[in-house]
């Protein structure tokens, strides 16, 4: 048997500390030289007719509608416009030239770096198309720092621009740049903001790209450690569609202790009403998406939380650290997103730290004053549903110090993991080991979270191909109604307390429930169909302190089907009743063990019931045994134990 034990003892520090490591000095790049792309071949905008207007604007009247199917060229004058007038667009353009309005609009592919507008103008249509070769102020293609700040200060003036005009929707074709994410800029030049150093999308505004958009990160420097591309901050009723963002976690180098280095693609900060969809993320050096909020969440004078947030048919693929992490925020959706290889090492970066593909981890500490629990973030209400997961370094989901999840009707082939949870679900999810890696975890595990882990859920999923399919250290965590097979162990079970194990499907080449060198408190375990390979139950060295003598858990209306063994050694406070046994129970060194009501225990090569050692306070009452079918020196019950007197032996039937 693989050493699924020891492999648990350490599971917690891989959540948070980088499981791989390599040396990347030989390969560091120089600070800000990235591998050329494809040559750029810019987007052509609709203004393809060149000939000159035959009129000018001299003698236009109130409420005017002029017809662009010529190239105006207003030669550098200033134009002020009587009321309403309206610029439409058929092929044509205005150039070298102010406009001042009073009312009236322009249709959107007039606007350029040639024409200057003013006064009270809106867009012809809500929708604005964006081509970078009509505006001076963006270079696509590999580029300098400096070229990279321009594109980043331009598109996002663009969207504030064209936003001002009354634009609801901005589009962006065919587009290929690089942009400066990484300097702080006026006001904030000697902070580093880095939701506000990226390209902002505002409020009640729709920034929709296509297959052939693609905005890049200008590569970092040593110690860098934040950045994003795009940016939702402090702002409301935002769509993000389609699209690629490139990061540069392979064109930037990196110092020796680089866990933290890096930057996102896109920051979500004290967002309101928030849909990225479609998006495609490559190679992030710090991460995917980060989602957090302005102030402390015990401070309602600044604390300004992230409300209702989307994440939907996104592509997360070579992401660094990790591709989504929420640290504060409510009413989150993460659906049907795909996740590639997550935190992984690459050509000049190790994985970072974390290596899961979605982190849940909201920070909080003890009061130094009160010892009381204070909440500086907070990270509930969260659904993860129909997403799949394939290949990353740490796992699929962690969710560590956060309320109020559900996970649900995913696929995933990495482990997950809850800690200082509650109120969280995982549910209805298929768990499948498709590599060697994979299959030498763990699928699903709750640990040990003191106080703040309870009332949390792990049922319907389907398992197989692990080391170990469930493993859970929690209280008030409920493990019911899934189907595991192929895995080594099927459900491992320690320090946990008030927790139902009912109504499970356990197939399994080792044991099929296990708990060791641990302690188990008002712990059921009902109407579970179990096939185990090497022992069906296995439970040694469990409540076996004195600190645990009133401890029980409690085996019923189980149905173990093949002919393997249960076997309580050195275990304390069991009762297994009311259930049916393909197989023999072995008791050992133990104390305070019922045995009754079951309806048949059948066993084939074993003994019915076998008790050696030193026991105390074993019942067997009210058992139907068959004898059994193999060796003659098997018998009903073996009473070997060095004092036999201290088993009730009642009402057992032997047939």
């Amino acid at each position: 048997m693989k050493k699924i034990f020891h492999y648990l003892l350490i599971f917690m520090t891989c959540i948070t500390t980088s499981c791989s490591k390599e040396d990347v000095a030989d390969n560091d790049p120089e600070a800000g030289v990235e591998i050329p792309p494809e040559e750029i071949i810019p987007d052509l905008p609709p203004n393809i007719i060149t000939t000159p207007c035959d009129f000018d604007l001299s003698s236009v009247v109130a409420n005017a509608t002029i017809i662009l199917n010529c190239v105006l060229d207003l030669k550098g004058e200033t134009i002020t416009l009587p009321s309403n007038v309206r610029f439409e667009f058929e092929g044509g353009d205005i150039k070298n030239g102010k406009l001042i309005f009073t009312g009236g609009t322009i249709a959107g592919e007039l606007l350029s770096s040639n024409l200057e507008i003013e006064g009270d103008v809106q867009l012809e249509k809500p929708t604005f198309q964006f081509f970078a070769s009509r505006w001076d102020g963006i270079i696509e293609g590999t580029t300098t720092s400096d070229i990279a700040q321009n594109n980043n200060d331009e598109l996002e003036r663009l969207m504030e621009y064209t936003k001002s005009l009354g634009a609801k929707t901005f589009q962006i074709g065919k587009f290929d740049a690089y942009f400066q994410v990484h300097n702080p800029t006026p006001p904030y030049s000697f902070v580093f903001h880095p939701s506000i150093e990226a390209v902002n999308v505002p409020s009640n505004f729709n920034l929709i790209m296509s297959d052939d958009t693609h905005l890049r990160i200008f590569p970092g420097e040593v110690d860098e450690v934040n950045g994003t591309i795009l940016a939702v901050h402090d702002v409301e009723n935002v769509t993000i569609k389609g699209g690629n963002l490139h990061g540069d976690r392979d064109n930037r180098p990196y110092s020796s202790n680089d866990e933290q280095e890096g930057s996102h693609l896109t920051q979500i900060r004290s967002g309101r009403n928030i849909v990225i969809d479609g998006v495609k993320f490559f190679e992030g050096s710090k991460g995917g998406i980060a989602i957090s909020s302005i102030g402390f969440s015990f401070n309602p004078d600044t604390y300004n939380p992230t409300t209702g947030v989307t994440i939907k048919n996104c592509t997360f693929k070579d992401i660094r650290r990790m591709s989504i992490a929420l640290t504060d925020g409510r009413d989150v959706i993460i659906e049907n997103n795909t996740f590639i290889n997550s935190g992984n090492a690459s050509t000049n970066s190790n994985g970072g730290g974390v290596g899961y593909a979605i982190n849940i981890e909201a920070t909080r500490r003890r009061h130094p004053d009160t010892n009381e629990i204070q909440e500086y973030e907070k990270a509930f209400d969260i659904t993860i549903r129909g997403n799949t997961e394939t290949g990353s370094r740490g796992g699929c989901v962690a969710v560590t110090i956060g309320q109020k999840v559900t996970i649900e009707n995913n696929n995933f082939e990495t482990q997950l993991v809850l800690a200082y949870t509650n109120g969280t679900k995982v549910i209805n999810n298929t768990f499948k080991a498709l590599t060697p890696e994979a299959a030498d975890r763990f699928a699903i595990f709750a640990s040990d979270g003191g106080e703040t882990a309870f009332n949390n859920e792990i049922s319907g999923n389907i398992i197989s191909g692990y080391d170990l399919a469930i493993g859970t250290n929690g209280n008030d965590t409920d493990v019911t109604g899934n189907i595991i097979t192929d895995c080594v162990i099927g459900i491992q079970i320690g320090k946990s307390a008030n927790s139902q194990i009912n109504n499970n499907k356990i197939t399994t080449t080792g044991n099929a429930i296990s708990a060791t060198n641990s302690f188990v408190n008002n712990v059921s375990l009902k109407g579970n169909e179990i096939n185990g390979g090497r022992f069906h139950v296995y439970f040694a060295q469990l409540n076996d302190k004195p600190e645990y003598a009133d401890y029980r858990v409690t085996l019923e209306n189980n149905t173990f089907i093949t002919p393997k063994a249960i076997s309580f050694s050195k275990a304390n406070g069991v009762i297994f009743k009311n259930n049916i046994v393909a197989g023999g129970i072995q008791i050992g060194d133990a104390s305070n063990i019922d045995v009754s009501e079951n309806t048949k225990i059948s066993p084939t090569d074993s003994d019915g019931i076998r008790l050696y050692g030193d026991n105390t306070a074993v019942s067997l009452v009210n058992n139907t045994i068959y004898e059994p079918t193999g060796a003659s020196r098997y018998v009903c019950i073996n009473n070997n134990s060095n004092n036999p007197s201290a088993i009730t032996d009642t009402n057992n039937t032997c047939n």
